[in-house]
């Protein structure tokens, strides 16, 4: 009767697979190392740009859950009927911000930027494309720094990318997130951009409907919050 029953071994659980801007790594690795410690359940977790995350899920890639840096690439998604509005969460919010290597000691701020270039390259993300990238150029055309600066960017594929540059000591200067320059000893904030000065930078969170619904909702949680705030961002949603 009981070999009867027994149907084989028990199959763990598909990962939850999530797509999630760069510049969320420090602080989601610990999100999900949270949840998997209190559920027992598995994240696999994909870093890029959020342009090139959204452009693989139109793709067919398999994402249960989708965290972008800018809206507008979930708006994409939902326009193409690839997530459902009621799915998307207005998750976190962060600051744009001016970094340098934190062994330069040089007290210049972001009205000096050309001049403290120096001939040096000011390290960005791809400014048509990458949401770190789009934010600081329209930071730079409101303070009217861009037609200045343009010829000396260098631009990068993610966020992270452009902080790495500055934390080596390739670039002189760098536009990140302040929440990049939170968790990157080797660079410091030299000042942050008006907040009016370009968009929010605001991180929804999209449900694709499939699995996952778990930890999409766990994201949302005071447990989250707690990590989320501990490594700079602003929160957004509505939490219990």
């Amino acid at each position: 009767m009981l070999a009867a029953l027994w149907a084989g071994p028990v199959r763990a659980a598909e990962p939850v697979l999530v797509f999630a801007a760069v510049s969320l790594k420090s602080a989601l690795d610990e999100v999900a190392a949270q949840y998997e410690a209190e559920t027992g359940n598995n994240v696999a977790l994909s870093y890029a740009g959020s342009s090139a995350l959204a452009r693989q899920i139109e793709a067919g890639a398999p994402a249960d859950v989708f965290l972008s840096a800018n809206p507008d690439w979930v708006d994409r998604l939902v326009d193409q009927g690839l997530v459902r509005r009621r799915d998307v969460v207005p998750l976190l919010s962060n600051r744009l911000a001016l970094v340098a290597p934190a062994q330069d000691g040089s007290a210049a701020g972001i009205d000096a930027l050309p001049d403290a270039l120096a001939g040096g390259r000011l390290a960005m993300a791809l400014v048509d494309a990458v949401p770190a990238g789009i934010y600081g150029k329209q930071a730079l055309d409101t303070l009217g720094l861009w037609p200045a600066v343009r010829e000396h960017v260098a631009q990068t594929d993610n966020v992270s990318a452009a902080l790495r540059l500055v934390a080596l000591g390739e670039a002189p200067l760098g536009v990140v997130y302040a929440t990049d320059a939170q968790a990157e000893p080797r660079v410091r904030l030299v000042s942050l951009f008006p907040e009016e000065s370009h968009d929010p930078i605001l991180y929804p969170v999209a449900w694709l409907g499939a699995g996952g619904q778990g930890f999409f909702d766990y994201l949302q949680s005071p447990e989250a919050a707690a990590v989320f705030s501990r490594n700079g961002f602003g929160l957004v949603a509505h939490l219990p």
